[in-house]
C-alpha cells in the first residue's frame, strides 16, 4: 500500500450536495488529492463560492435540485462536457425531517425518498454509463447509520427507510457490476457536525443521548467523512464493492 493509491490524479469526480458539510468536505479533499470535480447543490453558499474561486480549473459548479426531471442527465452531462470523463459519482444530497409515523405526511414522505432514494438512484443510473464506457468508476452512496438503528430521541421513520433502501441499492449495484470495473459502495455516518443536524446539536436533552449513546463521546466533523469517502473512491480501495463503511464513533456497537 503506497500514499499514491490514496490519490485521485486525473480522474474526474460528481459530488452532490457539496455546498456545505459532507459534500463540502468532499469536495475539497478530492480536489486536494488531484481530482476535478463537478458540484452540484440546489443554492451556491459563501464557502462553496470560495472553494470554486481557488481553481476554476479543478472545481465547477452546477445548480440543481437532485429531483428535478432532468438533474441526472444534465449533471452528468456537465461533468463529460466539462471535463471529458466521470470515474467517481459521491451520491451525497440528502434531507431529513422528524415526526410521528402516524402524523406523517405524504408530501413529507414524497421529499425524503424523492431526495435521499429516487434522486440517488436516477443519478447513478445516468453516471454508471460512460463508467461502462470506459470499463471502470466508483460509486459512494452516502447512507447512514439510521439505516441499520432506529434513532432516539427523535422519530424519523421516513429517513430511516430511505438510508436503508440505499445500502441495499448499493449491494444489489455492487453485484451487478463487480465483473464490469465498477465498484459501489456506502458510506454510513453517524452523528455528524453540519446543518443537518444543528438543531439536534443545540437540543439538550438530544444532545445528551446522542453523546451517551456515542461510545466515542464526541460527534464527527465532516472531514472524517471526507476521508472514509476517500478511501472508497479511490484504488486503495480496489478489492471493496458492496461495502457500507460505517463511520459512527462506535453508536451501532450497542
Amino acid at each position: 500500500m503506497t500514499p499514491s493509491q490514496f490519490r485521485l490524479d486525473g480522474k474526474v469526480a460528481l459530488i452532490t450536495g457539496a455546498n456545505r458539510g459532507i459534500g463540502l468536505a468532499i469536495a475539497r479533499l478530492f480536489g486536494g488529492v488531484g481530482a476535478r470535480c463537478l458540484l452540484t447543490s440546489r443554492s451556491e453558499t459563501p464557502a462553496l463560492k470560495e472553494l470554486l474561486a481557488s481553481d476554476p480549473d479543478r472545481f465547477a459548479w452546477v445548480q440543481a435540485d437532485v429531483t428535478g426531471q432532468d438533474a441526472p442527465a444534465r449533471i452528468v452531462t456537465a461533468a463529460l462536457e466539462r471535463f471529458g470523463r466521470l470515474d467517481v459519482l459521491v451520491n451525497n444530497a440528502g434531507v431529513a425531517d422528524n415526526g410521528d409515523f402516524h402524523d406523517f405526511t405524504d408530501a413529507q414522505l414524497a421529499r425524503i425518498m424523492d431526495t435521499n432514494f429516487t434522486a440517488p438512484f436516477r443519478i447513478a443510473r445516468e453516471a454508471i454509463r460512460p463508467m461502462l464506457d470506459q470499463g471502470s468508476g466508483a460509486i459512494v452512496n452516502i447512507g447512514s447509520i439510521s439505516g441499520y438503528v432506529a434513532n432516539t430521541p427523535q422519530l424519523q421513520v421516513a429517513y430511516n427507510s430511505s438510508k436503508a433502501a440505499i445500502h441495499q441499492m448499493t449491494t444489489t449495484m455492487a453485484f451487478e457490476y463487480a465483473g464490469r470495473g465498477i465498484r459501489v459502495n456506502a458510506l454510513a455516518p453517524g452523528y455528524v457536525i453540519s446543518d443537518m443536524t444543528a438543531g439536534g446539536i443545540a437540543n439538550a436533552d438530544w444532545n445528551r443521548v446522542w453523546t451517551e449513546n456515542t461510545p466515542m463521546r464526541r460527534f464527527a466533523e465532516p472531514e472524517e467523512m471526507a476521508t472514509c469517502a476517500l478511501f472508497l473512491a479511490s484504488d486503495a480501495a480496489s478489492y471493496v464493492t458492496g461495502a457500507t463503511l460505517i463511520a459512527d464513533g462506535g453508536y451501532t456497537t450497542h
